[in-house]
């Protein structure tokens, strides 16, 4: 006789389905999420086509357009009403974001225009392309050439003539910046090194003038080191101070811009899709390599690349000595009962506090407290200037790995648990001491695990903005905490963030429609980091799993 068959709602198939749904969906919406992020972010660096075209306002008055048509959205056609454009037997219409440059010029980068009144709509291929150190990038047709204020080439000669002094002006610029930034930087350095190593023998009361004149003897070197690069910045200051070009914009409007404010001048309309390539990758190379212009509106996020991921090395240092060291003692060495067990509840409970409250933490004690006592011990010739008493990425890190430090405990006992107990009785009963069977055993073998729980710290930390706002991260770090001056890694100095670097232009930006790019930009970058940089743990995890499967078993 056979068995009654089980009612398909009591067989546990609806849950089976409902989860693999769920987990569907979620997986959609991430991937989509994720091709938004790329899409709108790496579509930033393609040169786009610039129009030419006739634009009738809502006044009736005609003028000329000059722009890239940046986005595009259907409107009601009684919105365009309400404003003052007469349109008839129409329900929508659509209506283009505009790039027309020139913020100097307008006022704005931006402006909306509907399609039905764009007219003689055309794309010119002499319609030049300017980035700028500032303000943003110009738009507009290439008219002269000039010397010290006089023209030297005009039509078309003016852009062989414009294309050959900008490679020498950028060339001189890129040589005055590398000037200020390590000679010149590393001189003010030193000089600050003497002035505080003076005051140190001010505060111990050495009255022997022998290491004071050798200070001085000192200072007077570098600063004829720093006279002789200042001379030679003035000639390099004038060179490119020497050339400009004259640009004519929509409505016949003429300006001028110096070629030591230019990046690059390209024709977009005229290039190809190789030449459009290759500007593509230069692009993406500078903004990777590059470090910020303009608000963090242009240029690249360089600095806040080399910020994050030598803060999250940094907070994985400190992390997984302690969380191992934790989990090692509250899982083989204490005794297990009721307080062990609220140690454990409490850990748990730790990994849920709100990262903020993290960060006041880290302002009082970290900051304050500690670093004001150390400098006070350390540094009193810096005084009152902090030198550890400040925000910086040493206490970031810490900041973070105490955040971290529940996932990584919780993760290494797991691991420690996972290992037979005929493992270490056997280790013992050969002779090993249970400090040797930890260090030679356990501890290799719970390895995985520990990796397990670096990971998740990993993906957590890199992705923290909220208490890093207040123990370290800034908008824009002149230097950053790694470079040639001893001792090469400087704990004490604040540095750029990722995560900040998107909460920051995406928020407090004062162009937003220039600046939205660059979020989506920044934002599938800090993924990219985060992903390299778990997918080595997950790396290193895998060979240790690997490494000690055998002993497992």
């Amino acid at each position: 006789m056979s068995q009654p068959s089980v009612k398909w709602s009591k067989s546990g198939l609806p849950w089976i389905w409902l989860n693999a749904g769920a987990v569907s969906i979620s997986l959609i919406m991430v991937i989509g999420l994720l091709l938004l992020i790329t899409v709108r972010g790496m579509s930033y660096f393609w040169p786009a086509d610039v129009m030419d075209a006739k634009y009738q306002e809502s006044n009736g008055r005609v003028i000329h357009l000059i722009g890239e048509v940046v986005d595009s959205q259907v409107i009601p056609a009684a919105n365009a009403r309400d404003n003052g454009y007469t349109i008839e037997n129409e329900l929508e219409l659509t209506r283009f974001l505009v790039k027309v440059a020139n913020r100097d010029v307008y006022g704005n980068d931006f402006r909306l225009v509907l399609e039905p009144f764009l007219t003689d709509i055309s794309y010119p291929k002499n319609i030049m392309v300017v980035e700028r150190r500032e303000w943003g990038n110009a738009i507009g047709y290439l008219r002269s050439v000039k010397e010290h204020g006089k023209v030297i080439a005009e039509g078309d000669k003016a852009r062989d003539e414009l294309m050959t002094r900008l490679k020498s002006a950028v060339a001189t610029f890129d040589t005055i910046r590398d000037i200020q930034k390590h000679d010149i930087g590393s001189i003010n350095y030193q000089l600050e090194q003497l002035r505080l190593k003076r005051r140190g023998l001010e505060l111990d009361g050495v009255t022997d003038k022998a290491p004071y004149e050798e200070i001085e003897q000192e200072e007077k070197q570098l600063k004829q080191q720093y006279d002789t690069l200042l001379k030679k910045m003035e000639v390099l200051y004038e060179d490119i101070r020497r050339d400009s070009m004259v640009m004519e914009a929509m409505n016949g409007t003429t300006f001028e811009i110096p070629l030591g404010k230019v990046v690059r001048a390209y024709y977009p309309n005229e290039m190809g899709v190789f030449d459009k390539l290759v500007f593509y990758v230069a692009k993406v190379w500078e903004f990777v390599s590059d470090e910020p212009r303009e608000a963090n509106t242009e240029g690249g996020i360089f600095p806040a690349i080399f910020g994050t991921v030598l803060m999250v090395i940094l907070m994985s240092i400190f992390v997984t000595p302690f969380g191992v060291v934790a989990a090692v003692y509250l899982r083989e060495y204490a005794r297990q009962g009721p307080l062990i067990r609220l140690i454990r509840i409490a850990v748990n409970n730790m990994a849920g506090v709100p990262s903020i409250v993290y960060g006041v933490f880290g302002l009082g004690f970290f900051v304050y407290f500690l670093g004001g006592n150390i400098d006070a011990l350390f540094f009193p010739e810096a005084q009152p200037a902090p030198t550890f008493g400040t925000p910086g990425i040493l206490w970031s890190s810490l900041t973070l790995a105490l955040l971290t430090l529940p996932v990584v405990i919780v993760a290494t006992e797991e691991g420690l648990s996972r290992i037979p107990r005929s493992v270490r009785e056997g280790s013992l009963a050969l002779g090993a001491t249970k400090i040797e069977t930890l260090w030679n055993i356990v501890l290799p073998m719970a390895s995985p695990a520990m990796m397990t729980g670096v990971i998740l710290a990993v993906a957590r930390a890199a992705g923290e903005v909220a208490p890093l706002m207040l123990v370290g991260v800034v908008k824009l770090a002149p230097s950053l905490p790694l470079d040639g001056n001893f001792p090469f890694l400087h704990m004490e100095r604040k540095f750029m963030h990722l995560g900040f670097h998107i909460y920051d232009v995406g928020f407090q930006s004062p162009n937003v429609e220039a600046a939205r790019p660059l979020v989506y930009a920044t934002s599938l970058l800090l993924i990219i980091v985060i992903v390299l940089l778990n997918l080595t743990a997950i790396r290193i995890r895998n060979r240790l799993r690997e490494k000690y499967r055998a002993l497992e078993n």
